[in-house]
């Protein structure tokens, strides 16, 4: 009974502060608190520790931490997301506040100070640098790759598939995105290729295979070089395919031909964007092209690290830019734009896909990265989803050229007139 007595009267104060509410609440005493409108998703609050991190962190962080460490469950993922999104709740006085805290303190005192998840990464070091995105890449990859195996595609392509196309299926649909990458990086036959964040080597194959080209792949994860070198050399291609394991910044090789950078450019930051693209001038031949494929803000007013969720449970120092800030970064290094063409429809598809595949497989997902992690990527595919279903956010893919001749401004150059 005296657990009743502390959670009852939250409810009841909830109900007298909210009294339109889009979703119902179940807390761990039994109490109750019903949806006004129908089909609303129910939040369970197992233990005390859920308000208690609330409290420490009020918003989607705490709400996210919540459900990482067990303590919060819904029974609708999906319309969760919708709940935290477009929920207006009304304004509230000063004494309302002060009578709502006070109930909320009162029923998270049994759970104390909560602690973090395991799971939680904090990093330490100057953002972007060489070690810290290191550290940042290998948390999110070192789950496993026979997790990442459980909801991919055969071809382990992590990134966009293009269902828009005509695809009916994941495989088809990475299989049209790759041929759709080469085609307009316009490979030919002895060609060298550099794939910036090769993943494990989807599209390395790929080109190797079908276009008869060479291609240097580098990731800063060992768990994915190791898979990818495997399966090049099941694919009979280690002699015009190599992984390795450097940072795009640490290239010295001799130009090659194209580059094609799919799902990587989110991860070198507002800071490093602009090295990003001089790197990748100073790697391709003049004439020769480059594909950046990446995720990019819609809204110049959002701040991308400001979501602590991802930042310390998904990608760490991601940090997708808006599609202008990139293509500036392309100008400054003095390539010119040949296309642009977004698939925002195809990647809310894929992460579908994703998130279906991985929820048929739960048990042996928590075998293998344990229940904190699983939590963490069911939670993140149908955030993301959600980001592209709603137009956060878009991906795209830009092919940029590197002029034959040098056009680096020079005081004697001839201007056209008006």
């Amino acid at each position: 009974m005296a657990l009743v007595r502390v959670c009852a009267p939250l409810c009841r104060e909830l109900a007298r502060v909210f009294p339109q509410r889009p979703f119902a609440l179940e807390l761990w005493d039994g109490s109750k608190l019903a949806a006004t409108e129908p089909g609303s998703p129910t939040f369970y609050v197992k233990r005390a520790s859920a308000l208690a991190h609330a409290l420490r962190a009020p918003g989607v962080f705490g709400l996210g931490r919540a459900y990482v460490e067990g303590s919060l469950e819904c029974d609708d993922l999906d319309a969760a997301f919708i709940v935290v999104d477009d929920w207006q709740p009304p304004a509230l006085t000063g004494k309302d506040k002060a009578r709502l805290l006070a109930t909320l303190v009162l029923a998270a005192i049994p759970a104390g100070i909560p602690r973090r998840p395991r799971s939680e990464l904090i990093l330490k070091g100057e953002r972007h640098s060489p070690a810290r995105d290191a550290a940042a890449v290998r948390y999110h990859y070192d789950v496993g790759n026979e997790f990442f195996a459980l909801f991919l595609d055969e071809s382990m392509t992590y990134s966009c598939a293009i269902f828009s196309r005509g695809a009916r299926t994941l495989e088809e649909a990475q299989r049209t995105k790759l041929e759709l990458i080469a085609q307009k990086l316009e490979l030919e036959p002895g060609q060298r290729v550099l794939d910036v964040g090769c993943g494990w080597g989807s599209f390395a194959i790929h080109a190797a295979r079908e276009h008869g080209v060479s291609v240097t792949g580098i990731t800063l994860s060992p768990s994915q070089a190791e898979l990818a070198r495997e399966r090049v050399a099941a694919a009979g291609l280690e002699d015009r395919v190599e992984i390795r394991i450097a940072d795009y910044r640490e290239l010295g090789d001799e130009p090659f031909d194209a580059i094609a950078s799919i799902g990587m450019a989110e991860h070198v930051g507002e800071s490093q964007i602009d090295v990003y693209a001089r790197t990748l001038y100073r790697m391709v031949k003049p004439g020769g092209v480059v594909l950046n494929h990446a995720i990019s803000l819609m809204r110049p007013e959002e701040d991308p690290t400001a979501d602590k969720f991802t930042m310390r449970y998904v990608f760490p120092d991601g940090h997708p830019l808006l599609l202008s800030r990139t293509q500036l970064a392309f100008e400054r290094a003095h390539f010119y734009t040949e296309h642009i063409e977004g698939f925002m429809r195809d990647y809310a598809d894929t992460l579908r896909a994703w998130h279906d595949r991985l929820d048929g497989h739960l048990e042996e997902a928590e075998r293998i990265a344990g229940i904190e992690r699983l939590r963490i990527w069911r939670l993140y595919l149908r955030a993301a989803r959600h980001g592209f279903d709603v137009g956060y956010t878009a991906v795209y893919q830009t092919k940029v050229r590197k002029p034959v001749r040098d056009l680096t401004p020079k005081t004697s150059r001839v201007r056209g007139g008006d």
